[in-house]
């Protein structure tokens, strides 16, 4: 296989992913983009089919009145993110989900759960102080996508499935994007799509953790294709756990799947293994208390016990009555039940599972990034969540800044051509894609079981200076080690042993940077706790990491946070604004 053979291809705008932030990005790009400019959307698998999105339970954070407002929910994302959040693009978020609520709801054409007057039924999530949350049942991002993907399937769209992207081409002098080298994966062959405009939604998928919650296909690949691409990565250290990740044991890869928020919005208990209640000793909200919070307060518990067969907690839900769970919470009783448990009636034993990233490319309000013609939506991109997201706002950050790059690609194509690629650049790309076809074939599998363990044990839920470095070394060591791996090249068509070992490749390039950024950052905010550092630092003074890779080594710096709008101390609700609208457990 030689450069020469890869197969070139041209469009107008490329959308990476088809969550609801790449979804988004193609109904939207049509409505703005001049007549006649092709738009193609690509993704690893099949459209509507992966991604995080679909796997959504919860729901969807908007304001929609009962008291509740626009600046409620800002107040809640700032605070909640611990005033590291960009908040220009968190108002942003929390002032269009309003209308894209509406858009979901009348053009797009989901059902959601409604109260008896006909309104739309909204619950409580932790760490906020409204009941805000719209959803379907707990299947939200099911109704969400298929409904988008009806939309996109029917229209003129050109689509790339089953297509992996694996480089982000520049121009020859670096300052801007020419294209995407991709894998067709139906095929083994590779395919240059060059575009006036790229928009990057392949979402995150911390799955270099021993418990994670997204599918294993999952792989950061965006963020380590833009971090060799020489763009700026910001709160890499912030990944989030979520508090209750199913555990059903090694044999199932149920196991880190979500229980989700609302179980303990609804007034699920969290149970210790002595049969003791014990959230109310790590926060006075007690189970309602912000994921950061409660993850901790469930791995100090897990950190008590000796026994190896007692590993997580339980949460209980059988005090609200049986048949009421079942009713509420039918998809995930469901799920219980074909791994054995019994949600509704008795308790299921949870961990804390790896499940949202916050860091993530430096864009602006708009999405654009510091390349020219590189656009970044949903999970990619950093800035919105700052150092902890609140349930509920994930699918909502999707979905409004999908459609927000949507609109600004289709203003912008107007005024770009296709740009030449950098074919020094497009070589490195094709050459690290097939390096492991030219090795003595082995494993992959071990050594992403030994990244998983070495992350969870070192930089996971509570962290040390110490621990992350010896997380370093045992990253460094994997990262060798997979370079002495190779992959059977005699049929290259859905060669999945070679897709596992890129996968694992961007994991460890992605891992290091977590790292890093979690050493840079001495002190304890949201996601990030430091038991060497466990005080936050003054409000005033935040700053957030940024990463670079420079001469091919990670360096990580700080950046002071732009107060834009509202100051550590300050609110920007009116006077006499009642703390919680939420009712007390």
């Amino acid at each position: 296989m030689k450069v020469s053979d890869i197969e070139r291809h041209d469009t107008d705008i490329l959308i990476l992913g088809t969550g609801g932030a790449g979804l988004f990005a193609a109904l939207h790009a049509q409505q703005t983009a001049p007549e006649g400019a092709k738009i193609t959307i690509a993704v690893k698998g099949l459209i509507g089919k992966c991604g995080c999105t679909r796997m959504v339970q919860g729901g969807y954070n908007v304001a929609l009145g009962g008291g509740d407002t626009v600046e409620r929910h800002f107040m809640d994302t700032i605070n909640g993110g611990k005033w590291l959040p960009n908040q220009d693009m968190a108002w942003r978020l929390c002032e269009q989900a309003v209308i894209r609520i509406r858009e979901l709801e009348n053009e797009v054409g989901c059902f959601f759960d409604r109260n008896a007057d006909g309104s739309l039924h909204q619950k409580a999530f932790a760490g906020q102080t409204a009941d805000r949350t719209v959803h379907k049942g707990d299947l939200t991002g099911i109704e969400i996508i298929n409904r988008l993907m009806e939309k996109v399937l029917a229209s003129g769209v050109e689509k790339l499935q089953e297509h992996r992207a694996v480089g982000l081409i520049p121009t020859k002098d670096s300052r801007a994007l020419a294209g995407v080298l991709m894998i067709d994966m139906r095929t083994g062959k590779f395919r240059l799509v060059r575009a006036k405009t790229v928009m990057m939604g392949t979402g995150g998928g911390p799955t270099m953790y021993k418990y994670h919650t997204p599918s294993g296909d999952k792989t950061m690949d965006g963020l380590a294709m833009a971090l060799r691409a020489g763009l700026t990565l910001r709160d890499m250290e912030m990944v989030q756990f979520h508090p209750t990740g199913l555990l059903a044991g090694d044999h199932t890869r149920m196991t880190g799947t979500v229980l989700e928020e609302g179980l303990r919005g609804a007034g699920g208990q969290l149970i210790s293994h002595t049969g003791q209640r014990f959230m109310f000793d790590y926060d006075d909200r007690g189970e309602r208390a912000t994921r950061d919070v409660v993850s901790r307060g469930i791995y100090a518990e897990m950190r008590k016990n000796n026994n190896p067969e007692q590993e997580g907690v339980f949460i209980s839900m059988a005090h609200l009555g049986p048949d009421n769970v079942r009713k509420k919470f039918k998809g995930m009783v469901n799920r219980c039940a074909d791994s054995g448990f019994d949600l509704a009636a008795g308790k299921v034993e949870v961990v804390p599972t790896a499940h949202y990233f916050m860091g993530g490319v430096v864009v602006d309000v708009d999405t654009r990034t510091e390349m020219e013609g590189l656009y970044v939506a949903g999970e990619d991109a950093g800035g919105a969540h700052g150092s902890n997201r609140l349930g509920g706002n994930g699918v909502a950050n999707s979905t409004v800044y999908g459609g927000i790059a949507g609109d600004t690609m289709g203003r912008d194509v107007a005024g770009m051509s296709l740009r030449d690629p950098d074919e020094d650049v497009l070589a490195a790309e094709f050459e690290r894609a097939i390096y492991p076809l030219s090795r003595k074939p082995d494993l992959v599998l071990p050594l992403r079981k030994q990244l998983q363990n070495i992350m969870w044990d070192d930089v996971g839920v509570m962290r040390t200076e110490a621990g992350m470095k010896r997380g370093l070394k045992g990253i460094a060591s994997v990262s060798e080690a997979l370079m002495d791996v190779g992959v059977e090249d005699s049929n290259l068509a859905f060669n999945l042993t070679w897709h596992d070992w890129l996968n694992l490749r961007s994991l460890c390039d992605v891992s290091e940077v977590i790292a890093k950024a979690g050493i840079a950052r001495e002190n304890s905010r949201g996601a990030h706790f430091r038991e060497d550092y466990p005080e936050p630092g003054a409000m005033e003074d935040s700053a957030f990491t940024v990463a670079t890779l420079q001469n091919g080594r990670v360096a990580v710096n700080n950046e002071p946070v732009q107060f834009t709008i509202v100051r550590p101390g300050e609110t920007v609700l009116p006077e006499g604004a009642p703390e919680t609208l939420v009712a007390a457990q």
